[in-house]
């Protein structure tokens, strides 16, 4: 019964979802306990981990905090991204043109003047589809004409 609760451990283990006291059962059974001969192949995986569990350094480590690095607040951050929105609109503001009085009327009478030049074209266009009539009576009138003095 207790070789099927380790490998209900080993599943979980190699899974990822065991707690830290299901790991030190694990550990104390490959370690201090006659293991099962299905289960002989996980032995040096456990053994391994507590030869390095009881690995220490002699070699002292100092970490240096540096307290002349500027700290930036996340203000800071606020605040640039409104200086840059600020100058996008004032840039889009700045660069729309700005017409005078004179260039304003003109811009009118130009609108104006394409409008009357749109209801000439269309005025004409009218006109030359007539004309397709009137081409058509000269050809029937050739025709009329070419049979009666033969």
């Amino acid at each position: 019964m207790e070789s099927h609760n380790i490998e209900n451990l080993l599943t979980a283990y190699f899974e990822g979802a065991s707690s830290l006291e299901e790991e030190a059962i694990l550990l104390d059974y490959f370690n201090n306990q006659k293991v099962a001969t299905h289960l002989l192949q996980y032995k040096p995986i456990f053994v391994g981990l507590s030869a390095a569990q009881k690995e220490t350094s002699k070699r002292s480590f100092e970490l240096q905090i540096s307290t002349n690095t500027p700290k930036i607040k996340t203000w800071w951050y606020t605040v640039a991204a409104m200086i840059v929105v600020a100058f996008g609109i004032g840039a889009f503001y700045f660069s729309q043109p700005q017409l005078s009085q004179e260039e304003r009327e003109a811009l009118v009478a130009f609108e104006n003047s394409k409008k009357a030049m749109l209801l000439l074209s269309e005025n004409l266009n009218k006109g030359t589809q007539q004309l397709l009539y009137v081409n058509q009576f000269e050809l029937a009138k050739d025709k009329f004409w070419k049979s009666e003095s033969e």
